[in-house]
């Protein structure tokens, strides 16, 4: 539980047979409606709003709630309603209303950083509160110490921007102007600032009359049972088809953040032990996740502030890693993850004062560092629990950009999110360049030319990125930028000096690297966390991000795969044979490229014994703990 203080909210307890009475075509028909509207809600954001992160990079997501506050939809991830039912009774809100907050201290854990602006639109229908929509996404900027609002050597939540707490935005359609001008002062980028958030707004109230016609046409009473259909279908299919994955037991595992842009690089732990609870366990069959043994918060920017709300926020965000155990690929993209699964998990906090539940001011602009972390942990215990069966790791968010003064001397700033790639699986090969957000991507190359004095000169596949393994890790981006004016390259980034770990026998994966003038006679190392590195005009930047770890041991992949991949210049030659052990013959040039059996058997069989450790951190782990080459909870 939360040793926050508690705030109550209208949250309802579903019973055994919660939205039995539901017919269940019509459960159906909500259901669909439900994601339909979402999505309406999505596709209006993002060909009305006009900031690169938003309109083009997709860094946002809508959700649908009901009067209790409980998240419906499980195609995306979303905010929480909390932090405005707190602060606004539901019975005094109206048609057209607005509301608006991005305080991360008083968003009971649904906002990360001060750049995720969040938007909320209460639903009518007979003239009372029957649902809410919601949007949130990261915007350029909000003001405080850098362009972008993400200062990588903050101390202070004050120097990452402009804090508001919930406020009704817009009042029965009337918007709050003196707000918004606050707002849009306080941004480097005001236009595109007024511009998203009218597009949020707009985009919400639409979806909000969309799901309105929806009770209006089946009644409040039959809507409202259909949700407690969707809600207590998906916790008794995680229970019946998740949950029983998972042995009767307790695991412990860790990992670690490596930087945090004030002190020296050093671990930054974050520890999961995981309990599973037995059928006839008194407070109900659940896992329990308790954070005891994470590292005291950073003075830096990489705290986050999960031990609100009883760490629903944290629940619904860390779930999708459990859909791993679904019994297929198919069925895992099936499940969804709503208010069903908070039942099915207890969370327990250390006291206040650790990267989890950092003291206001501690930054949090770069929190990413340790929430993506926590999916990585999750993953890492439960594969502890199930022999290894779920996916190594991966780290695909870190934020890159450039800013100064185009050609014609106006201010400007790219920023951008770019992805890597996601661990191997123990039936298949990790993906290339993927997104923890859904649909995001990367900017296009046509209209960052276009845009901005850069060109881009290159955008692949980085070779040899991905964790070998049985099933090799999936491989991150490289991307050149060429500059054709001076400017400055900033970078939020983490698995600069720890890698993406593989899993039983998997390699870890290459980290993240920014080289800038490769090559030239200023090349130089760039640090992950940047905020003004200057670059002269022709220089170029090189960023080449992290490969997914592996999985199983490199030595028993299919010799043929690892031909193909060397074809398809995922891996190089040379690492073809030192990684698994391979003696390729013949040539890529003329396309005669194949493999000696008998050389390769005899190579492979010539090689020391794996590890006895049950995941590898790659080298730098032994960088920052003194030698070690492994944790001790690394082993089985």
């Amino acid at each position: 539980m939360s040793r926050r203080a508690p705030t109550q909210f209208p949250f309802g307890h579903l019973t055994a047979d919660a939205g039995a009475s539901a017919d269940p075509v019509l459960v159906e028909i909500v259901q669909g409606s439900l994601a339909s509207v979402e999505m309406e809600v999505e596709t209006a954001i993002g060909r009305t709003s006009r900031s690169p992160m938003i309109r083009d990079a997709h860094d946002f997501r809508a959700g649908i709630h009901d009067r209790l506050l409980r998240k419906l939809t499980g195609r995306s991830y979303s905010a929480l309603v909390h932090p405005v039912a707190r602060d606004f009774p539901i019975e005094e809100m109206r048609e057209g209303d607005v509301f608006f907050h991005n305080d991360v201290y008083r968003s009971e854990g649904g906002i990360g950083h001060l750049p995720d602006l969040c938007v909320t639109v209460p639903v009518f229908s007979a003239g009372r509160v029957v649902a809410f929509v919601q949007a949130f996404g990261h915007h350029d900027d909000i003001g405080g110490a850098v362009p972008g609002s993400m200062p990588s050597h903050a101390t202070s939540v004050f120097e990452e921007g402009l804090m508001v707490p919930p406020i009704r935005l817009w009042d029965a359609g009337v918007p709050n102007r003196s707000a918004l001008a606050i707002m849009t002062r306080n941004s480097r980028m005001p236009e595109s600032l007024a511009a998203d958030l009218d597009a949020e707004c707009s985009a919400c109230l639409m979806g909000a009359r969309r799901l309105g016609e929806l009770f209006d046409r089946y009644g409040v009473d039959a809507v409202e049972s259909c949700f407690d259909a969707i809600i207590s279908r998906t916790t008794e299919t995680y229970r019946r088809e998740i949950l029983g994955k998972i042995p009767v037991g307790t695991w412990v595992w860790e990992d670690y953040a490596e930087h945090d842009g004030v002190d020296e690089p050093q671990l930054h732990t974050q520890r999961i032990t995981l309990t599973r609870t037995p059928a006839d366990d008194p407070d109900g069959e659940r896992l329990i996740l308790d954070f005891d043994g994470t590292s005291p918060q950073a003075k830096g920017p990489i705290n986050h502030c999960g031990d609100y709300s009883d760490g629903v926020f944290l629940k619904k965000w860390l779930a999708p890693i459990l859909r791993n155990l679904a019994d297929t690929p198919e069925r895992m993209a099936e499940l969804d993850v709503n208010e069903g699964i908070v039942p099915l998990i207890e969370m327990r906090f250390p006291e206040p004062g650790t990267l989890l539940t950092p003291v206001f001011p501690a930054p949090t602009n770069a929190r990413t560092f340790v929430i993506l972390r926590l999916l990585g942990v999750l993953a890492g215990v439960v594969a502890k629990a199930v022999d290894g069966r779920m996916p190594a790791d991966q780290e695909t968010i870190r934020y890159t950009g450039v800013y100064g003064e185009d050609l014609e001397g106006r201010p400007y700033l790219m920023r951008e999110v770019l992805g890597g790639g996601s661990g191997g699986r123990y039936y298949a090969d990790g993906e290339d360049t993927i997104h923890v957000v859904p649909d995001s991507r990367n900017l296009p190359t046509e209209f960052t030319e276009a845009r901005f004095p850069f060109r881009v000169e290159s955008l692949s596949l980085a070779m040899d990125s991905g964790g070998a393994g049985q099933f090799r890790g999936g491989l991150g981006y490289e991307k050149h930028l060429r500059m054709l004016k001076d400017g400055h390259f900033m970078s939020i980034a983490d698995r600069s000096i720890l890698a993406c770990w593989g899993v039983k026998g998997g390699q870890a994966g290459q980290p993240f690297q920014v080289t800038i003038d490769p090559g030239g006679p200023n090349e130089r190392a760039v640090d992950a966390l940047a905020d003004s590195e200057p670059v002269a005009a022709g220089e170029v930047i090189r960023i080449r991000t992290t490969g997914g770890g592996g999985w199983g041991d490199p030595l028993r992949r299919d010799p043929a795969l690892v031909v193909r991949d060397v074809v398809w210049r995922k891996v190089s030659p040379e690492a073809a044979l030192a990684e698994y052990g391979v003696v390729l013959t013949g040539s890529l040039a003329d396309d005669s490229l194949g493999h000696d059996e008998a050389a390769t058997a005899a190579e492979r069989a010539g090689r020391p014994a794996a590890s006895e450790a049950f995941f590898d951190r790659g080298p730098g782990y032994a960088t920052l703990a003194a030698g070690a080459p492994y944790a001790e909870v690394d082993l089985v």
